[in-house]
């Protein structure tokens, strides 16, 4: 597999080169994300989705993160980066469909299996509603180790520290062999996706079990969430 590049940017977000993945983050170099988190309406309460990221992940393993989220590779634009949606939980939505809602300057950095890393990033934050189950989501194992959903309103109340923990529902769900056809269907020969029957688990996640993103940037998209068009 061919390393991945990112393109790299100045802190005022002038185009500089491009970079691999690995010194991007080694040496801290600005570069840009998508963020999409979907939401889903029961009656008249708003649900939203989130992640937990896999424990072998370069960056904040086993966190709880946005519900499908990447790096734009050298040369993307955001309209190509929203193929997280599909690659990540087997969603095919237009990039038209998506709601914009903010743009955010963040600063990360930690240290995974020895190796410290310096995350700065210029990140594009879109919203999505779609009414479907966390069963009909299709899975990508090597992203995504489970799929959850709580009250908008709860999660809101966690990152404004008016509550200190949050019940989830979740899914987590087990690699077959090949990528599914459509959204909320899976193939039975499918490698890298979800089996059929997933998991249902339940789970006490307090904000310090989320990737430290801050609690601004939760919940002004949080906030912003409620104002997503219904589907």
């Amino acid at each position: 597999m061919t390393p991945e590049r990112f393109d790299i940017y100045d802190d005022q977000q002038n185009w500089i080169g491009t970079s691999l993945r690995s010194e991007v983050h080694a040496k801290g170099y600005w570069h840009r994300s998508f963020h999409c988190w979907i939401v889903r309406d029961e009656g008249e309460q708003r649900r939203v989705l989130f992640q937990r990221r896999r424990d072998i992940k370069d960056t904040f393993p086993g966190c709880y993160d946005i519900t499908a989220a990447g790096h734009l590779t050298a040369g993307e634009q955001l309209q190509d980066a929203s193929r997280e949606l599909e690659e990540e939980l087997g969603v095919h939505a237009s990039f038209d469909a998506l709601t914009y809602l903010l743009t955010a300057t963040q600063q990360l950095q930690g240290e995974v299996r020895g190796v410290p890393f310096i995350d700065r990033e210029f990140s594009a934050v879109y919203g999505l509603c779609l009414n479907q189950p966390l069963e009909a989501y299709v899975l990508q194992p090597s992203e995504v180790d489970s799929l959850y959903e709580v009250p908008l309103d709860d999660l809101l109340a966690l990152f404004r520290n008016e509550i200190d923990v949050i019940q989830a529902t979740g899914v987590q769900t087990q690699p077959l062999t090949s990528p599914p056809h459509s959204i909320g269907h899976k193939d039975p020969s499918s490698s890298d996706h979800a089996a059929d029957e997933p998991e249902r688990i339940v789970r006490e996640i307090r904000a310090t079990e989320f990737v430290p993103h801050g609690t601004a940037y939760y919940t002004d998209v949080l906030e912003a969430l409620f104002h997503v068009p219904k589907e």
